[in-house]
């Protein structure tokens, strides 16, 4: 074996070593691929919508893929946490395929009469504005996690959407309108949270 031949098998097994490094970064882990699935589900829900002509069970369907694309932000958040997979696409993605499927139902929902026009203004509204500040803050290095009022917020959207796109279930034998009740509910609170989050994240802003 020439010595050339000895200084380049270092050389090699360094190499396959980077490559082998590099590789794990950009292979997603298990959270990652649930919040890429949770926006791959956001197109099928649109779909679910569309069907309403001639699916008479369209909403049933569309409430089944909304519910699994929900459940799948808390399993892949629950795992990141507890396994420690935490990963700079997971902290980017996460909020936005959040964003697109909440957004995405308000939307389909007031194009099929489901829901009051100013309410998916409000809805969809906090959610752009509080983004801005997000990036605006991120920018700055100050990020602040979701307190309690912005996951309320989250629930109440979640059950009002869910009780919308089923009629109303269990209430609708009394002609109590819970669905349309919960909905100012969250309303209220999206607004409330919206708020608070400025308040929270101000002097973070440069304003000058």
């Amino acid at each position: 074996m020439t010595q050339n031949e000895t200084n380049a098998q270092p050389s090699t097994a360094q190499d396959e070593q980077q490559t082998s490094e590099q590789n794990r970064k950009f292979r997603l882990n298990l959270p990652n691929r649930l919040t890429i699935f949770r926006m791959v589900l956001v197109p099928l829900m649109v779909a679910a919508f569309s069907f309403d002509h001639w699916l008479p069970w369209w909403n049933y369907l569309a409430a089944g893929i909304f519910f699994v694309a929900d459940m799948t932000d808390i399993v892949d958040g629950y795992i990141a946490r507890t396994r420690n997979m935490v990963t700079n696409f997971g902290k980017l993605m996460d909020p936005i395929a959040d964003k697109l499927l909440f957004c995405s139902a308000f939307i389909m929902m007031t194009w099929n009469g489901m829901l009051n026009p100013i309410l998916c203004i409000i809805f969809v509204g906090r959610e752009i504005i509080v983004s801005g500040f997000r990036l605006v803050t991120a920018s700055s290095g100050k990020v602040i996690a979701a307190n309690w009022l912005g996951k309320l917020k989250s629930t109440l959207q979640v059950i009002a959407i869910l009780w919308t796109l089923l009629g109303n279930p269990i209430f609708s034998r009394w002609n109590f309108a819970f669905d349309f009740g919960v909905m100012c509910t969250a309303a209220v609170f999206t607004i409330w949270s919206a708020v608070d989050y400025i308040i929270a994240n101000w002097k973070a802003v440069k304003w000058d």
